[in-house]
């Protein structure tokens, strides 16, 4: 008994720990589900009068989460929490950009308002921008915990640490991995199954640029794997499916696997 008692003290030590470091989750999906209806109202349409009210609940309850898990005599809270939202207007105009993108490219689409809400790979690119945001403003922790809850529900995994530009185009969604040092440009495209990757992983390369540079008006087919921080894919340039990189390719070049499909129809038997 004795034993199971000191592992129970064990477990209570190391998970108040842990608990005192880390924002509740249920707390920050539900802001940042808040959040994305602020900005992209689909169930209802906000009163105009409430928008003010809306915004301020949802600031509180960002200060909230952040108070339940950081020293506020080392994080100015505050200060940190008023220059997130001076950012929300540049982050929603950033993502009425990605949204046109998005409609702009894809034949399947019928309206921008269509892709805002249903499309995956929009809410993958949403949930990077406000997670990327709190990552520049040095908030540990809350950016992962939003961008793994993206990663659960769209399949796309977006480092918050990564820089993209905009307008930015997720097709599909599913499969894609974009890693912590990764660079991309404006107006690029990446199809499902796309990884950013490093060549080798190791913590002593925590601080080294691990991950590609994509540069501007690069279109990224399915399945490709392009890897290393010294990798750099130039502006202009059209990377074809199934694609394995790990050097850099030069402004506007097309890259395609060679690897040849053969079919062979058979004749059918003679009666």
């Amino acid at each position: 008994m004795s034993t199971v008692n000191t592992f129970i003290d064990l477990l209570h030590q190391t998970h108040k720990a842990e608990w005192e470091a880390t924002p509740k989750i249920q707390d920050a999906i539900a802001w940042l589900d808040n959040l994305f209806e602020f900005l992209f109202p689909n169930n209802r349409l906000h009163k105009k009068e409430t928008y003010i009210g809306i915004l301020k609940k949802n600031q509180i309850d960002l200060e909230n989460i952040l108070l339940s898990y950081l020293d506020p005599e080392q994080v100015d809270i505050e200060e940190t929490v008023a220059a997130f939202y001076e950012s929300l207007e540049t982050i929603y105009k950033s993502l009425r950009l990605d949204a046109n993108k998005i409609n702009e490219f894809d034949p399947a689409s019928t309206s921008v308002h269509k892709v805002i809400v249903s499309y995956p790979g929009f809410y993958a690119i949403a949930v990077y921008r406000i997670a990327h945001r709190l990552t520049e403003l040095n908030i540990p922790v809350l950016p992962r915990i939003l961008s793994e809850n993206a990663h659960r529900n769209t399949g796309s995994d977006i480092h918050p640490a990564a820089r993209i530009g905009v307008p930015f185009m997720i097709d599909h969604s599913t499969g894609i991995v974009i890693g912590a040092t990764s660079v991309i440009g404006n107006n690029v495209s990446i199809y499902q199954g796309v990884t950013l990757g490093a060549l080798q992983v190791a913590k002593d390369l925590a601080e080294t640029k691990r991950h590609p540079t994509v540069e501007d008006n690069v279109i990224i087919y399915a399945r490709t794997t392009i890897l290393g921080g010294k990798t750099v894919i130039g502006k202009n340039s059209v990377i074809g499916g199934s694609v394995f990189l790990t050097k850099s390719v030069a402004p506007n070049s097309q890259v395609f696997n060679t690897h040849q499909l053969r079919i062979e129809v058979k004749q059918p038997l003679l009666d």
